[in-house]
């Protein structure tokens, strides 16, 4: 069974850096595949990023040259660098973790860009 944390959101200006951490439990963690979403009040669920159980990363168009998406296998930690940041990025970010046709969440963690 898989849990997990994240942490690093808060409030940064446009153009500004944040890096999200996602901890996770369990020693499957390297099985899984990891995802980033996120979720603005009256909009829907948005996948940000990707990553296989090897490394290969996927990302929405509107984060792609922005965003990052990694992983520490050993650490059980999966991590969303996200860099140029813009106003419309302000939202709760959710880490998921996918193993076979299970999947799971963390609680969110709150990302704002505002001058």
């Amino acid at each position: 069974q898989v849990q997990l944390v994240e942490s690093g959101g808060g409030l940064v200006q446009p153009g500004g850096s944040l890096r999200l951490t996602c901890a996770a439990s369990g020693s499957i963690f390297r099985l899984s595949t990891m995802a980033w979403y996120r979720q603005a009040p009256g909009k829907q669920r948005e996948l940000v990023a990707t990553i296989s159980n090897s490394g290969s990363a996927n990302y929405a168009d509107s984060v792609k040259g922005r965003f990052t998406i990694s992983r520490d296998n050993a650490k059980n930690t999966v991590y969303l660098q996200m860099n140029s940041l813009k106003p419309e990025d302000t939202t709760v970010y959710y880490c998921n973790a996918r193993i076979g046709l299970d999947y799971y969440w963390g609680q969110g963690t709150q990302v704002t860009v505002s001058s």
